[in-house]
């Protein structure tokens, strides 16, 4: 009798024990548990606060004027995300179609506080442009990258040029389409594109000056740093970009980017050789381009040194 009452005894220690075991890893469990909660409820959040965003600054033109190296060097900025492919949303009417929600579903993803930038060369000289523009947002800031005119024509050329022999498609001779009866020929469309005071004008009459900022294209590719700097007092970036962004590529004759141990080099469309054009026409083509040359100068408040 003695022995099976101790017996009962410790059989209800032992019950109490694991009691004790099992209450104690509940309770750690649930202060376990908002802790967790938590986390999850903090990455949620971080994650929500990532989406896309309609851009702060687009890169308008000019076409084969530096634009892509112009992006992908506002890219190394840790505060900018760019959008990968031009978008051509305000010049192509079946995209304007689509809505703000479309162009915005074109963006990168980014975070509260990083700026989201587009470029779309032929936005520039889109009349309709510069008012959809100003729509979508009035406070936009506006890059312009423009070139030496004459160069551009012929570079812009080439790269038509270029398209059409790889789809095996024949191609008038650069000369022929740039002069009649020996002058130059004012309704070449690539001629019309390097215009830049009438281009400007329009984006002048909806922008106010001091939102447009122009970049030398040509100085970009000689020395890409101090361009990069105004560019970033111009969106209000903290100074994050530096020279040893940059390394000369002898290979390939222009500039490449350092970011992060890694480098990046422009595709091989930059820096292909010019499509052949005769010295007496292209002396055509600079005096051609004088007077309006002058007249973007007087525009933009600066001057550069063009043919």
């Amino acid at each position: 009798m003695l022995w099976t009452l101790l017996l009962a005894l410790l059989v209800l220690l032992l019950l109490q024990t694991q009691l004790s075991v099992c209450l104690r890893e509940l309770r750690t469990g649930g202060s376990s548990s908002p802790a967790y909660s938590s986390s999850s409820s903090s990455s949620s959040s971080s994650h929500n606060a990532t989406r896309q965003r309609l851009p702060g600054a687009i890169i308008i033109g000019v076409r084969k004027g530096g634009t892509r190296a112009l992006l992908e060097m506002l890219n190394l900025h840790p505060d900018v995300e760019v959008a990968k492919a031009e978008v051509h949303y305000f010049n192509v009417e079946e995209h304007y179609q689509r809505g703000l929600a479309w162009y915005r579903a074109q963006m990168p993803f980014t975070l509260p506080g990083q700026l989201t930038v587009e470029k779309t060369p032929g936005y520039f000289a889109a009349p309709q442009v510069p008012a959809r523009v100003w729509n979508m947002n009035p406070a936009v800031r506006l890059l312009l990258i423009v070139r030496d005119p004459a160069e551009r024509l012929v570079s812009d050329y080439t790269q038509v040029l270029h398209n059409r022999l790889t789809r095996h498609k024949p191609y008038q001779a650069l000369e022929e389409l740039l002069l009649h009866k020996g002058h130059i020929d004012p309704g070449y469309k690539a001629l019309q594109r390097s215009l830049y005071h009438q281009h400007l004008a329009r984006w002048l009459e909806v922008f106010p000056r001091e939102q447009i900022h122009v970049v030398d294209g040509d100085a970009l590719i000689r020395d890409p740093f101090p361009e990069l700097r105004k560019a970033e007092r111009f969106l209000d970036l903290p100074p994050k970009i530096s020279p040893n962004n940059f390394y000369y590529n002898t290979t390939k004759g222009f500039y490449c980017l350092l970011s992060a141990g890694h480098d990046k080099c422009l595709d091989e469309s930059k820096g292909r050789p010019h499509a052949p054009l005769s010295t007496q026409a292209f002396k055509k083509l600079c005096r051609y381009f004088r007077k309006p040359n002058k007249l973007f100068f007087e525009m933009v408040g600066r001057s550069f040194s063009w043919c």
